[in-house]
C-alpha cells in the first residue's frame, strides 16, 4: 500500500480522537466553588467542640443542642448567625453531664442559670437589636474542655469571604477561557478536514492486519 493511499477509516478514527481530546480540555475549565460571607468569630467561639455552623438569618426560630457531639460536650450548631427577633431554643440532650449557657463576651446576655443535666430541658432567648454583633458563650462546668460557641446577630458585623470562585455559576478564568476557544476551533477544524477528506479524498481501504 502506497503512502498516498491513506485509509479514510484511520483518518476518521484519528479525527475523532483529536475532537475528544479537545472536548475534554474544554471541559476541564470546571465549576468554581461558591463564595460565602461568614462572621469573623472570636477564637474562643470558633475553637468550640464540633465546630458546626448555621446561617439561620430569615428564620424566626432555631434550636441549639446543648450536650451535642460524641461525648455530649458541645453546642450544635456551634456557630450561629441570626436576625434580631429570632427565638433561639437551647435544648438539653441529657448527654455529657450538667450544662448551662452563659455569655463570655459580647452584647447578648445569655444566662440559663445553674447547670442542668435533664434531657429535654430548654432555655429560650429572643434576640433583639441590642444583641447586634457577635457573642462568645460557653458552658461553665465544661469551659476547660472546649464547650464554647458563638452567636452572631444582625448584618452589621465583621465578615470574611470563604470558599472560592464567586458564585454558583460556571466560572472560567481568563486563561481557561482562551483554552476553551482554542480547543473548540481545533475540534471544528479537525471535523471539517474529515468531512472534506471523506467527500473528495482517497479510497476506502481496510486496515492492515
Amino acid at each position: 500500500m502506497s503512502t498516498d493511499d491513506v485509509s479514510r477509516r484511520r483518518f476518521i478514527r484519528t479525527a475523532g480522537g483529536a475532537a475528544g481530546v479537545a472536548g475534554a480540555a474544554a471541559a476541564t475549565t470546571g465549576t468554581a466553588a461558591a463564595q460565602e460571607e461568614k462572621p469573623v468569630w472570636p477564637s474562643g467561639a470558633s475553637s468550640g467542640n464540633v465546630g458546626s455552623y448555621q446561617d439561620a438569618r430569615g428564620e424566626s426560630e432555631v434550636t441549639v443542642q446543648v450536650g451535642a457531639g460524641d461525648q455530649g460536650l458541645a453546642f450544635d450548631p456551634t456557630l450561629l448567625w441570626v436576625d434580631p427577633g429570632t427565638t433561639i431554643t437551647f435544648e438539653w440532650t441529657g448527654q455529657g453531664g450538667s450544662h448551662n449557657v452563659q455569655t463570655v463576651e459580647g452584647p447578648a446576655s445569655l444566662d440559663s442559670g445553674d447547670p442542668i443535666g435533664e434531657e429535654g430541658h430548654t432555655y429560650e432567648y429572643e434576640t433583639s437589636e441590642e444583641d447586634a454583633g457577635i457573642t462568645h458563650y460557653h458552658c461553665v462546668p465544661h469551659t476547660n474542655v472546649g464547650m464554647h460557641a458563638g452567636l452572631a446577630v444582625g448584618g452589621d458585623i465583621e465578615t470574611e469571604t470563604v470558599g472560592g470562585g464567586g458564585s454558583d455559576a460556571v466560572f472560567v478564568p481568563q486563561g481557561a477561557r482562551a483554552l476553551s476557544v482554542a480547543t473548540f476551533v481545533a475540534m471544528v477544524s479537525t471535523l471539517g478536514l474529515a468531512f472534506v477528506f471523506m467527500k473528495y479524498g482517497g479510497t476506502i481501504t481496510q486496515d492492515d492486519e
